[in-house]
């Protein structure tokens, strides 16, 4: 089974996304070795399982998609066919963004723009139903609350985001990036208070620091915060805080 769930974590889409290269003849014949032996014989699942891969590679999600799902229909209780298939699904999603995207930074047409919204739309869903379903199937997965938040968050259902990174909070692991999407959320909700509470919970805790990036973020958002509501004292120390975290990662960067 895949970890690091590498779809869903690819929110915008590339602007220049790569282009499989000419498959080499071998992975041809794999592929096309696979194809007659699952017509002949649907009882093996490692073959559907690796022509699916064989098709990722080639970015040719929409084939992967197909062979998944007969696979799916063989082995419905399978959990990698399963995982896979949603894999297929969401890197068919994804492609479909990246090529509307890319066809509406071409194009100055309504037709382009509302095919923009649509993919942008249908990768939000897909989002949010396959990591619904993985959660389901396995409460522990906590890093997919805060997936699964961003993607309520890229939806403007900044409630739904809120109450669906909540069991990440407790998770040590990825507490720090649950408390961020936390507070974008509760800022997006006009919550200002609650916000600055949920970012110092990410930025400025000791027994848990934050990686240098999601730090940058947080303090940030804590400093354009306390400025909007007036707090000059604790500005001071937030903007001391955001200086610290510029120059451990200039620090970070230059290897020094």
């Amino acid at each position: 089974m895949d970890s690091p769930d590498d779809s869903l974590q690819q929110k915008v889409p590339d602007p220049q996304p790569g282009k499989a290269v000419m498959e080499p003849k071998v992975q041809l014949e794999r592929r096309q070795h696979l194809e007659r032996a699952i017509r002949e014989n649907h009882g093996n699942v490692d073959q559907f399982l690796e022509l699916g891969r064989l098709y990722r590679d080639e970015h040719r999600p929409l084939e992967a998609k197909r062979v998944l799902a007969q696979a799916a229909k063989i082995f419905p209780d399978n959990n990698d066919v399963q995982w896979q298939l949603e894999e297929a699904i969401l890197a068919r999603s994804l492609q479909q963004f990246r090529e509307a995207n890319d066809l509406a930074s071409r194009v100055n047409s309504a037709e382009a723009d509302e095919e923009l919204v649509r993919s942008q739309r249908d990768w939000i869903r897909q989002r949010i139903e396959i990591c619904t379903g993985r959660l389901k199937r396995d409460a522990s997965l906590k890093h997919l609350c805060v997936i699964l938040s961003e993607a309520h968050f890229d939806a403007g259902d900044f409630q739904n985001a809120i109450d669906a990174v909540q069991p990440a909070l407790n998770c040590d692991e990825y507490s720090p990036q649950a408390f961020l999407m936390r507070a974008r959320s509760e800022l997006a909700l006009g919550e200002s208070e609650s916000a600055l509470k949920s970012l110092r919970l990410c930025a400025l805790r000791r027994e848990i620091i934050a990686p240098p990036k999601i730090r940058l973020a947080a303090l940030r958002l804590l400093c354009d915060t306390a400025r909007t509501l007036g707090l000059t004292a604790t500005l001071k120390h937030y903007e001391k805080a955001l200086q610290d975290v510029q120059t451990e990662l200039r620090s970070d960067a230059t290897g020094s």
